[in-house]
């Protein structure tokens, strides 16, 4: 198999690819071919991704395999207004994703992202979990901009969806193993094969481990050292073809992950306050406090240095063409999942602030649709229901003044404080919806489209914290109408242009952390938004492909959580309703073939994002400021330069460098939450044997060990810092497939 021929595919922007598709595109030598098979499935329907008329991103096995991907947030390293970062309790799981501006870093049961995660078709309710590892994936497509009529609830930034391999009649088995620095061991094996003539099934394992990057120093017999990575994962899919006319697919998925906290420490802003009841009296945060090498941990509490994940789920999918002209899919799955992690928030040995903290969530949920296609027109259509119910507690913890029953003074006196020992949360959830999207081609150039969808959304939740006399129940309901109009034009060079107005919506909710007493625990609003987009997308030449999209999004009520370490006498998470907030900015997606051995790739995004009025009687939120965790700027530049060798082998060297520019920690501006820029670079060399099914491959990922904060949160005196856990790593990749 000659790997110069699959770079014709690859040219097409982070291009799906499957290894059938390596076969098939081997035959073939025109490359406005290979650009025109390329096809997603973001709206729900197969398309090609040049005719698509919203901005998409597809990345197919081949580019996460040769960049090195190994889970959700590495795929935010190579999408323009694509940022992937986290905080939740140290937990390596957790996954928290944006897209032009919105998305949300928390994860208590009371919040929901901004951005919907895919997998499969099926809505992943949690951000705790999102992190998904990557083997055996078939795509990765992000949706840019609101995607409110297809996708509906909490899709206010854009969506994510994981596609898998599925089943089918080729028989192969393919094996990946990996050795690098680090303590770096991983390796997966994938299995399709028919059973029967009309079964057939799919089968995959995976396990990868990594040695930490700092140690807990004061604790005698850590569990784990810090940034210590180890997962075991594995999925299997059985597809039954009733007919020529109806097919069932069902698929089981599982994951365990016990890993250390990742890297966390602090930087002092200020001294504590002596005349601050909640600061005063107690031992004041030194530097000499801190250990020498910030990716050590200097906690005295055993146990909050390591995090646990684990969870599985099932779903069913069936497919019926009812008649040449319509036909009707069904989905349904249950999910589960609980973690363990917390933080010393203080870093230190003193215990001032440490929240051991251990969640769960169970959901399940609905879909059927009733689709069609026509001469010139196509729909989908659907119905939607999905529930969860989950939880989030921690305990016992400390929390200066209440940092122990009777607590010590600086003058060798006791105080006491009372019981602080725990707090919990709990939400239920019902959502349903109804949809309908349909393209209508009023030539053979212009096709025009639209969309509508009804969303309803019911949380029932209650909660009993240190300053609550009683637990508090509270419900809220919330709903939205949603829609969006769509036209596209095939120009005469094989170039589209198209442009839409979408609306989205996310759902209200509830304060995840309110310490300053039950008059916090309150509801607050639906966020809606529209976008306004124009995109040109295509290929300008046969040896060049540009995906062009300028957009402005106006934001109403929007949700924004905040940390303050004094409202209420307590670390306070509010969520505030700013008012109004404008998103503007540009995303360009290029391909260009220099020749048949040599591409480039690459994908520029600018985001101009603040808001633009606040609402009487918010704090804490000021006219100008920024949203949390959003680049002005995202760069990635990816070359790849084929050798075909006199054995009839060949040589594949791939480079990648993502840039992510400075941002804010919080939509509260403090200097102390400013995150720097950060460069990535890696490289993958590769042999690929010629008979096409053994490769190896030498591989560098962040090979200038750039060591980057991911959040930053400012608190009583200092700032919690999260930095980033992949470091610079060397090794080698061997893959090995077998026919059946």
């Amino acid at each position: 198999m000659k790997l110069r021929h699959l770079s014709q595919l690859t040219v097409a922007i982070v291009a799906a690819l499957s290894t059938s598709a390596f076969a098939e595109q081997e035959k073939t030598t025109a490359k406005q071919d290979a650009f025109e098979k390329i096809e997603v499935t973001a709206r729900k329907r197969t398309e090609s991704i040049f005719e698509s008329p919203t901005a998409v991103t597809s990345i197919g096995e081949n580019l996460i395999d040769k960049a090195n991907m190994s889970n959700l947030e590495d795929i935010g390293k190579y999408v323009p207004n694509l940022n992937i970062t986290r905080y939740g309790v140290g937990n390596a799981a957790h996954a928290s994703v944006f897209i032009r501006g919105i998305g949300l870093q928390d994860h208590v049961i009371t919040t929901d992202p901004g951005v919907g995660v895919y997998l499969d078709g099926v809505y992943l309710g949690r951000q705790m979990g999102s992190n998904l590892s990557l083997p055996n994936v078939e795509r990765v497509e992000v949706l840019r901009g609101p995607q409110g009529t297809l996708y509906g609830r909490n899709t206010l930034g854009g969506a994510v969806n994981i596609i898998t391999k599925q089943p089918g009649d080729e028989g192969i088995v393919t094996t990946n193993a990996k050795v690098g620095s680090r303590g770096r061991l991983a390796g997966d094996v994938y299995f399709n094969n028919s059973l029967t003539d009309t079964v057939s099934m799919s089968a995959s394992v995976s396990y990868k481990q990594r040695d930490g990057v700092g140690e807990a120093i004061n604790l005698a017999n850590p569990e784990k050292e810090i940034g210590e990575e180890q997962e075991l994962s594995g999925r299997m899919a059985l597809k039954w073809q009733a007919n020529s006319d109806l097919s069932f697919v069902f698929s089981i998925d599982g994951v365990d992950n016990e890993s250390g906290q990742s890297p966390y420490t602090i930087e002092l802003t200020a001294p504590l306050d002596p005349n601050d009841p909640f600061n005063g009296d107690f031992p004041l945060l030194t530097e000499d406090m801190l250990p020498s090498d910030p990716d050590d941990l200097a906690t005295t509490v055993a146990g909050i240095e390591s995090t646990a994940y684990s969870g599985w789920g099932t779903s069913l999918t069936a497919d019926w063409d009812i008649n040449n002209t319509y036909t009707a899919k069904f989905i349904t799955s249950y999910r589960s999942s609980e973690y363990e992690g917390g933080l010393d928030d203080d870093a230190v040995a003193l215990n001032l602030s440490e929240f051991p903290e251990e969640g769960g969530a169970d959901q399940y949920s609905f879909e059927i649709q009733l689709n069609g296609s026509f001469d010139n027109m196509d729909f989908v259509s659907g119905l939607y229901f999905f529930n969860e119910d989950g939880f989030t507690s921690s305990g016992p913890f400390v929390f200066s003044p209440f940092n122990t029953p009777d607590g010590l003074l600086n003058d060798g006196t006791t105080a006491s404080f009372g019981d602080y020992g725990y707090f919990d949360i709990n939400q239920e959830t019902n959502s349903y919806a109804a949809y309908i999207n349909a393209s209508y081609d009023l030539s053979d150039d212009l096709t025009v489209g639209g969309g509508l969808r009804y969303s309803k959304d019911k949380k029932e939740a209650d909660a009993l914290f240190p300053t609550f006399a009683t637990r508090k129940y509270v419900s809220a309901d919330f709903d939205a109408v949603t829609w969006d109009l769509n036209a596209s034009y095939q120009l005469s060079n094989n170039m589209n242009v198209y442009g839409q107005i979408q609306k989205g919506y996310q759902t209200g909710g509830f304060p995840p952390r309110p310490f300053g007493g039950p008059d916090q625990f309150v509801s607050f609003d639906e966020t809606k938004a529209i976008n306004y987009e124009l995109g040109l997308k295509g290929q300008v030449h046969e040896d060049v492909s540009m995906m062009l999209a300028v957009f402005v999004t106006d934001y109403t009520d929007l949700a924004l959580p905040f940390s303050d370490p004094t409202a209420g006498g307590g670390f306070v998470t509010i969520v505030e309703n700013a008012g109004e907030s404008k998103a503007q900015g540009i995303e360009l997606e290029t391909t260009i073939a220099f020749t048949d051995d040599f591409t480039l790739r690459s994908a520029i995004g600018y985001l101009d994002s603040e808001i633009t009025e606040v609402d009487d009687g918010v704090l804490g939120i000021g006219k100008g400021d920024s949203p949390a965790l959003t680049p002005r700027w995202t760069v990635m530049v990816a070359p790849s330069y084929f050798i075909d060798l006199s054995n009839g082998g060949t040589v594949a060297v791939n480079a990648n460098y993502s840039y992510r520019s400075d941002m804010q920690g919080q939509s509260v501006y403090n200097q102390s939450e400013h995150i720097d820029s950060r460069e990535l670079v890696g490289f993958n060399i590769s042999y690929l044997n010629p008979n096409g099914d053994f490769e190896v491959t030498l591989y560098g990922e962040n090979v200038l060990n750039e060591v980057y904060d991911v959040g930053r949160l400012q608190q009583s005196g200092f700032v919690g810092v999260m930095r980033s856990n992949d470091r610079s790593e060397f090794g080698l990749k061997f893959k090995k497939e077998f026919e059946l």
